[in-house]
Parts: C-alpha cells; structure tokens; sequence
C-alpha cells in the first residue's frame, strides 16, 4: 500500500452537494465528530481549509461551527493555543428508548455490515502496509482501549474505519463509515454495558493482530466473531 497518510480527517469531508449548504456543513461535520474522525480535545483544520473541502463559503462553515459550539459539540480557545477543539464533555444524543428499534432496519445494518468489514480487514491484512499505516492501527487500537464510556463510541467507530483506510479504498471507507454512523445511531437506543465494551477490546485487539501479521483469514474471521456479538446485543434488545 502506497502514499498512505497518517490521520486524514479531510477524507470524511465530502464536498456540500445540494442548496442546503449550511445544514448540510452541519451534518458533514457532525459525522466526523460521531465517528471520531476529529476525536474529544482535537483541534479542528484552519476554517480556509475546512471551507475549501467542503465547499462552502467561510461565512457558511463559521454559522455552522457557531451552531456546533451552541449545541457543546466544539468549543472555543482563545490564546496562543487558540482555535476550535471537539468538545470533551460527551453530548448525551437524543433520548429515543421509548422508541423501540425497528426489526427491520437492525436487519439491513447488521447485514450490510457483516458483508463490507470483514472484507475490510482480510484486505488490510493483505495489503503491504507502511510503518505509519501500522502506527496509525495501533494508535486506533490504544485509543478506543483507553476510551471512557463518553468517548467509546466515536473512538470504536474510528478503530474499523481506519481498517477500512488501511485497506486502500477510500469507495470502502465511506461505506464503512455510513454504516457506522447508522450502527451507533441503533446502539444509542440500547444500554451502555460495561462488560460488552471489555469482551469488544478484546476482539479489537485480536483482529489488529491478524491484520498487522498478515493474516487475512484470521482478520476475517476475527472481525466477524466481533460482529456477532454486537448483532447478538441488538436483537436481544428487540421487542
């Protein structure tokens, strides 16, 4: 695997397609944050810069980022180390127990997932990773490891995309990473389970190992023993 770069933020950032400029800045930013793209405490691109990927106007993304801060998803630093940072206060997502998770859209996430990142792991394991492909897994790896219950999720969800970068398709990792954004939407419905998130590391760690080996009938089969449990946790919560 070639050219590969160590934490690339920018390739989650798709250009704002439709009218709707400012509520779709919005989304586009949100999702990185959700996914740990940009993680609790870092520091968001130069507004130039996030402007030019996305495609708006800096007045645009400076209302959108305003909203973002209003809502305590960023905040704001003055100083010498100024600039916008993600929030390290975790934003509880909007209470939806009392609606129960539909059957069917479990059904279609659970299946789309278990195609697209098993294939994502036996091709990273495949692939002639660099030294900064292994470090970046790795830091991945420690960092959802560590993680406290407000930043597990987001840092999760960076651990499988960045399989999926490792991987060499970035058609790959958009699809990993949509599927991730719907998955933790149907995990916001469900209760946090301490116990749930040590068996997982566990798994994570096993399916980091196949991958940096080489092994990319072990990193398949790791990374589908891990989904099964997550699978097996959501429709045991189905009524």
């Amino acid at each position: 695997m070639t050219d590969f770069a160590l934490q690339q933020p920018y390739s989650m950032l798709r250009p704002v397609r439709s009218g709707n400029a400012f509520e779709e800045t919005i989304e586009h930013i949100l999702q990185t944050i959700k996914l740990g793209i940009f993680a609790p405490a870092d520091k968001l691109p130069p507004e130039r810069e996030l402007a030019e990927h996305l495609g708006v106007s800096r007045a645009t993304l400076r209302e959108a980022l305003g909203e973002l801060q209003a809502a305590g998803y960023l905040v704001v630093r003055r100083g010498r180390y100024g600039g916008t940072y993600v929030s390290e206060t975790q934003v509880r997502p909007e209470r939806r127990g009392t609606r129960p998770l539909d059957r069917a859209e479990v059904h279609d996430v659970l299946i789309f997932r278990g195609v697209i990142e098993p294939a994502a792991s036996a091709l990273a394991a495949g692939s002639n990773l660099s030294a900064a492909a292994r470090g970046h897994l790795r830091n991945c790896l420690t960092d959802v490891a560590v993680a406290t219950e407000a930043s597990y999720r987001p840092r999760d969800a960076r651990f499988h995309i960045a399989i999926a970068e490792l991987a060499g398709s970035p058609s790959l990792v958009g699809a990993v990473a949509e599927t991730r954004s719907r998955l933790n939407a149907l995990l916001d419905r469900i209760p946090f389970l301490g116990t749930n998130l040590e068996h997982s590391n566990e798994q994570h760690a096993r399916i980091a190992d196949a991958i940096l080996r080489g092994d990319s009938t072990a990193a398949e089969r790791a990374t589908l023993e891990h989904l099964e449990g997550t699978a097996a946790l959501l429709r045991g919560f189905l009524s």
